[in-house]
């Protein structure tokens, strides 16, 4: 993969991408939480998803050790793997490009397609997962503050939604002494909650979803 798509890009934006070594070596540094499911991982200028890829597939190789024989729990591990990594990028190419990328790798370890209620769950929470807006100003692409969804996984193939601002998270991040994404101080109050939801329910919810738009 070459580093660079344009040298106007380059001079544009800044846009160099990481070499496939590079990341390995960043990421060994932090091996141990590259390889826990429920480990957060934000990369706040992601372009089209070079670290994103690759925690998830270490995320997945974790996921295959511990629920490999059971298909139910593997392909939900599998989507809350994919809950577990978050990204933001400037420009909309990168984004729908990152987006596409790690869809891909989480369908081809799940051995589905877009037919398939866990395809479409997965496409939902990567367009609330991967935003497309500035991660210096926290604002999505519309000028609105940037805010992500907090996935939890609550067993029996429910999962749990909740919706932070991001500046919150940062404004906060000294209330937890956990170094999470997602602190448990009280500051921590989310802006929307949302009832358990089930593949199913994320399938049916992703029909609305507008390409490109963040939460």
């Amino acid at each position: 993969m070459s580093l660079v798509k344009s040298k106007q890009r380059v001079v544009d934006h800044g846009e160099v991408f990481t070499p496939a070594w590079m990341v390995e070596a960043m990421l060994d540094l932090v091996k141990d939480e590259t390889e826990r499911i429920d480990a957060r991982f934000l990369e706040p200028a992601c372009g089209s998803g070079n670290f994103i890829m690759r925690i998830l597939q270490r995320k997945l190789a974790a996921v295959e050790i511990k629920y490999g024989k059971s298909d139910f729990e593997r392909r939900h591990f599998a989507l809350y793997a994919l809950m577990c990594v978050y990204g933001i990028e400037l420009l909309a190419d990168n984004v729908e490009e990152c987006r596409a990328n790690a869809l891909e790798i989480f369908a081809e370890y799940t051995n589905v397609n877009e037919d398939d209620d866990l395809y479409q769950a997965a496409m939902h929470v990567l367009k609330h997962n991967i935003l497309h807006g500035d991660a210096l100003s926290m604002r999505a692409r519309d000028g609105q503050p940037i805010a992500f969804a907090e996935w939890g996984y609550l067993g029996k193939g429910k999962y749990q939604r909740r919706d932070f601002r991001l500046d919150v998270l940062t404004g906060s991040s000294n209330f937890t002494a956990e170094g999470s994404l997602f602190g448990k101080h009280e500051i921590f109050t989310p802006i929307k909650t949302y009832p358990p939801m089930t593949v199913r329910d994320l399938a049916i919810d992703g029909v609305g979803d507008k390409p490109s738009e963040s939460v």
